[in-house]
This record gives structure tokens, C-alpha cells and sequence, in this order.
């Protein structure tokens, strides 16, 4: 599926203030934010919804972090809703932070093929939109050419299978900076299901969201109307 992706003139205009995100990785606690020691290096994915995406990646061995974002985009710190609409041009990141001499990067492309099906275009089963699209956004020379050489061992694989050859993923140098929005993005989908799920679940999940970001969680009971729930949380 090929849906059209704006311009930087159709874009939306977005904001100069990024959104806040923790320094820390919830799952391993190793940092998502610089400084970082100097053996760490960047490698980004774009493989449809990054929730279950993330996961793959952070359980590879070795990896020393990941995080989620949107990159590929003309809007300036893009909120969920904005990427939504598809009138921003970002596409659904992971982030990975590893150390060469312990993780291969052909082994996180070798995850990146394994964990989705980058034929469907602008979707990834039911997630159908430009954020969606698959990409590979790469940081020096050596990535870009052991990305090219994948993808010419994935097509031939497609090809010998029947199936359509895919185009160039890789994806502007000028649109690499990601924008992480953990925090935002848990904190939008706990408002959304509050209405559909009991109170106990909802709390619990929310639960989840105080490890990450007390600041968030206190946003969501507002929202809820658990505001004096939140401040006995804090006091205990």
C-alpha cells in the first residue's frame, strides 16, 4: 500500500519545545539520553508500530538500550496525534544503542528483516498510515553499506519467492534526528482506553507509567479525577 507523504511546505508546523522523556531505559536501566560512553553507537529502524518492534531489538544480546521516536518528518517535535494524521511525514522508530565490538549490526539487521514484513508499504497488518512504512536510517558509511548489501540478499530471497522487490529504504540524512516520546505516547493511550477497561486494570497500567514518569502519571489521574490517589502514592 502506497499512501502520499507531505512536503515540507504541506507539512504541520510542530514546536521548538521537544517533549520530555526520562534519561533511563523502564526495562534495563541503561540510558536513552547522552552522555553515553564513547563506545556506544546508533543504529535506527523503522519496522511499522514500535511497541512490539522495541522489544525485538532489546532482546538481542548485548544491546545496551533502545527507545522509540519519530523520524523521517518535516514537523518539528511532532506530538502522537500530529504523526496520526500523516500530514507530519515521520515514521515509526526504534533506536538502538550498542557497542560494535559486542553487537554485530548485521545482526540488528538481521532482526529489523526477521521482525516485520516491509512489502505492505505504508502498513504493517492492520496499521495502515505513512507512519508505518519501513526505513532504515544509517549513521556512517560501514552501516549504509552492510544495509545496501542486506537488502540485495532480502530481495533476491523475494524474488526466488515471488515476491515484489522492494525500493530503497534508506531514508534522508537531512531527517535523522529522532524525537523520543515515550512518556507522551502511554500517557495518550491510557487516556484513551480509560473508558473501556475497569478501574483496577487502569490503575494498575498507570502503575507502570509512575516508574517511568511520575510527571506523566500525575497528567493521567488528573485526567481520571485520581488526583488525591496520586498524592498518597507520592507520600508513601
Amino acid at each position: 500500500m502506497q499512501l502520499p507523504l507531505p512536503t515540507s511546505d504541506q507539512a504541520l508546523p510542530g514546536r521548538d519545545i521537544p517533549i520530555e522523556v526520562s534519561d533511563l531505559h523502564f526495562v534495563n536501566g541503561n540510558r536513552i539520553k547522552p552522555p553515553f560512553e564513547d563506545d556506544i553507537e546508533i543504529a535506527d529502524f523503522a519496522l511499522g508500530c514500535f511497541w512490539g518492534a522495541e522489544r525485538k531489538f532489546w532482546e538481542v544480546e548485548n544491546v545496551y538500550s533502545t527507545a522509540v521516536g519519530y523520524m523521517g518528518g518535516f514537523t518539528p517535535n511532532a506530538s502522537y496525534e500530529e504523526v496520526c494524521s500523516g500530514l507530519t511525514g515521520h515514521t515509526e522508530t526504534v533506536r538502538v544503542f550498542y557497542n560494535p565490538s559486542l553487537v554485530d549490526y548485521n545482526i540488528l539487521l538481521k532482526t529489523f528483516w526477521e521482525s516485520h514484513n516491509p512489502t505492505q508499504g505504508m502498513r504493517q497488518g492492520n496499521d495502515i498510515g505513512t507512519q508505518y512504512r519501513s526505513a532504515i536510517f544509517t549513521h556512517s558509511s560501514k552501516q549504509k553499506t552492510l544495509a545496501d548489501e542486506s537488502l540485495k540478499v532480502f530481495n533476491l530471497q523475494l524474488k526466488e519467492n515471488g515476491f515484489v522487490i522492494l525500493p530503497n529504504l534508506f531514508e534522508s540524512e537531512k531527517l535523522k534526528e529522532i524525537e523520543l516520546q515515550l512518556e507522551y505516547i502511554l500517557t495518550y493511550h491510557i487516556k484513551k482506553i480509560s473508558n473501556n477497561f475497569d478501574e483496577k486494570s487502569i490503575l494498575d497500567l498507570a502503575s507502570l507509567l509512575y516508574e517511568i514518569s511520575p510527571k506523566a502519571l500525575a497528567e493521567v489521574y488528573d485526567f481520571m479525577g485520581y488526583s488525591d490517589l496520586f498524592i498518597n502514592i507520592l507520600s508513601s
